[in-house]
């Protein structure tokens, strides 16, 4: 298949289909994410993305990473953004309010226009926006303060039955940065919606998965990542209604599909102040390195062996995050490379002491928050990445009771409950942490190392699990090299 997704490419394809389809009969949405992910987003506070989704033709927009920066610059960075920027489960706290922050909506507390209506070939589409809900959960809230997320399934109702009375659309769409789990959920409990367009979940979904409710049917859709795939979605209306669709996952080989110059030429003047760091070789590779598994993936692997050896920890944790590009084996290992998997606004690194009862107690709220029954308690992300030990993990199970069998790799040795142990990590969500950013930690780590090979990826054994193509080894064990248990 070879390399998927570039902006100069996802262009190309947008261009070549609201051309033949026309452009007063398409509308392109952007389900999130898309503001963080490089050095130059991290240099620019997320403007060159802003800049690229305006040339890409964006219309409508959500969030979720795009809130890791200040309030003031996003607020700054929805001002130039030529697409609407909604979200109707974002309000301002009251007590804010009262000290003057500003809403979109003074009434209602709405940070952000909650929804918009566009007239496409004599139909009316409704649009309502749907912010990651656990926002100030899974990032930190001391960036955005004054905001409240929730999932808000009941305001959503409301609004979609308020809509659905006052704006008679003829097709009503939830652009939603839920998770596709909680999506489903949501699709379930509220009525009236037609299709959910997802994203954070960060997973290709070939189908628009169709949703039993009260009142019919919602079909939810879900476009993976890192521009890989284009969901196209057509629907048909008459007399009010959506009487038929169509849905295509619409890969974008790299290899196949030409660059748009006007794109590759906005993407070289972003770059060409930082190319000198982007372009810095620190080490080469024999081996394929990647993050996109719920696990440890062999970027993961990079990161934590580089806390212990740098920090001198005796175990490592690293955020669950599942964005970044892939390096094939062969190629130089570059700091953009890096920045790829690390260049978020709180990269701050830290040692603390953990007892191993802390250890479990952390890997076990973590997973709690991935595989918990109700999709309404899942607040996103993956599994911590762990370096130093390995551990056995049943999602089915019940908190407390999901992470068993944890072992230090290098002794061997069970972690005990009551030992104190040297724990090294990054991206703290509540507090910053003291140390230097873990971009300069894993560059010291390469540099030192220079060429990455035998990589051994410290992926847990996980039991419970048979037959599921999401998280079962049998479907996964091409991606890694596990280390062996005895």
């Amino acid at each position: 298949m070879g390399r998927v997704g570039g902006f100069a490419q996802l262009k190309t394809v947008i261009d070549y289909l609201k051309n033949n389809f026309g452009a007063e009969k398409t509308l392109l949405l952007d389900g999130g994410d898309t503001w963080q992910g490089s050095w130059t987003s991290l240099q620019t506070r997320g403007k060159d993305m802003v800049g690229a989704m305006n040339k890409l033709g964006v219309d409508v927009a959500v969030g979720h990473w795009e809130f890791t920066y200040k309030a003031e610059e996003v607020l700054e960075n929805v001002k130039l953004l030529d697409a609407e920027f909604l979200a109707q489960n974002i309000l301002v706290k009251e007590d804010s309010m009262m000290e003057g922050v500003e809403a979109y909506d003074e009434d209602t507390g709405h940070a952000f226009k909650p929804y918009t209506i566009k007239e496409m070939n004599g139909n009316r589409i409704a649009i309502v926006g749907q912010a990651f809900p656990y926002t100030t959960i899974a990032n930190p809230q001391r960036n955005i303060p004054d905001w409240s997320f929730g999932i808000n399934e009941d305001s959503m109702q409301e609004l979609v039955d308020e809509i659905r009375e006052d704006e008679k659309p003829d097709a009503l769409i939830v652009l939603s940065h839920n998770g596709f789990d909680v999506d489903k959920k949501m699709a379930e409990v509220c009525t009236g919606i037609d299709f959910i367009m997802g994203g954070h979940t960060h997973d290709g979904v070939p189908e628009a998965v169709p949703v039993k409710n009260e009142s019919g049917t919602t079909y939810v859709c879900n476009a993976g990542s890192n521009g890989k795939f284009l969901n196209v979605l057509d629907i048909e209306c008459k007399n009010g209604k959506v009487v038929d669709h169509r849905f295509t996952l619409l890969p974008i080989f790299s290899d196949l599909v030409p660059e748009d110059k006007e794109m590759k030429k906005y993407i070289e003047s972003v770059r060409k102040p930082y190319l000198s760091d982007l372009n810095r070789v620190l080490a080469t590779t024999d081996e394929t390195l990647f993050r996109r598994g719920n696990f440890n993936g062999s970027w993961d692997q990079i990161i934590c062996d580089s806390l212990i050896e740098v920090k001198g920890a005796d175990i490592s944790l690293s955020p669950g995050f599942r964005w970044g590009t892939t390096i094939m084996p062969g190629q130089a290992i570059t700091f953009d490379d890096l920045a790829t998997q690390t260049a978020l606004t709180y990269p701050e690194t830290y040692v603390n002491e953990f007892t191993g009862a802390q250890v479990h107690a952390t890997l076990e709220d973590v997973a709690d928050n991935l595989f918990h029954k109700d999709p309404f308690r899942q607040s996103g992300g993956d599994m911590v990445r762990t370096g130093g030990i390995s551990y056995r993990i049943n999602p089915m199970e019940e908190l407390g009771k999901r992470i068993t069998n944890i072992v230090l790799t290098k002794t061997g040795k069970p972690l005990e409950a009551n030992k104190k142990y040297k724990v090294a990590g990054w991206s703290t969500v509540n507090t910053v942490s003291p140390g230097k950013p873990i971009w300069e930690v894993t560059e010291e780590y390469l540099k030192n190392m220079k060429h990455i090979s035998n990589l051994k990826v410290d992926t847990p054994d996980m039991v419970g699990v048979k037959g599921n193509p999401g998280i079962d080894d049998k479907y996964n064990k091409h991606q890694y090299k596990p280390v062996k248990r005895g």
